[in-house]
């Protein structure tokens, strides 16, 4: 099964949709319809009729989890010193340039330097969302900023710049022939 935001399910959303087509097992033993369980579930009809075919097919044992799709390639000590070198940034790896976040591409290397694992940087998105991380913005700021100065540029300087928006008006394309307003 494919999840629009990628990564697939965590273990413990896995148990929870475990349990919501348990559910559905229970309700299809007590006749009720498609429609019915999957608005009262909040899933697709398609969905419920999917699990239904299974049910009959081996019964509740049959919509139980299969476990993960893939063994995750990193052990859960490796995950835990990764995830340490993960905090310590990417200075402290020898990327010292004015980005000062972790991209995929970073990461990736990161994993085949310390534990010779290969991923691609797919993988280390799906591997890195499944362990609670998301995308990053900077932990430090320039020296120079100024968020009061900001302020006032936002409040004053920027009005100044920005066009107005165009109202709505007959125009004309033609260069020969202008519309007269």
């Amino acid at each position: 099964m494919r999840y629009a935001q990628g990564g697939g399910l965590t273990p413990r959303e896995q148990e929870k949709r475990e349990l919501l087509r348990l559910e559905a097992a229970a309700r299809f033993a007590c006749g009720e319809t498609t429609e019915t369980i999957a608005r009262d579930l909040r899933v697709t009809a398609r969905s419920v009729r999917r699990w239904r075919h299974a049910w009959c097919e081996g019964g509740p044992e049959a919509l139980r989890s299969k476990g993960p799709m893939a063994v995750e390639r990193l052990s859960p000590g490796q995950w835990a010193r990764l995830e340490c070198e993960l905090k310590r940034g990417p200075l402290a790896h020898g990327w010292d340039d004015e980005f000062q976040g972790w991209t995929l591409k970073r990461v990736k290397l990161l994993i085949g330097r310390m534990f010779h694992v290969g991923y691609m940087v797919q993988g280390v998105w799906k591997l890195l969302r499944r362990h609670g991380w998301s995308a990053q913005v900077p932990v430090r700021w320039a020296i120079e900023r100024d968020d009061e100065e900001i302020e006032v540029w936002k409040q004053e300087v920027w009005p100044l710049i920005k066009q107005p928006r165009a109202t709505w008006a007959p125009i004309s394309a033609s260069r020969t022939k202008q519309a007269r307003a």
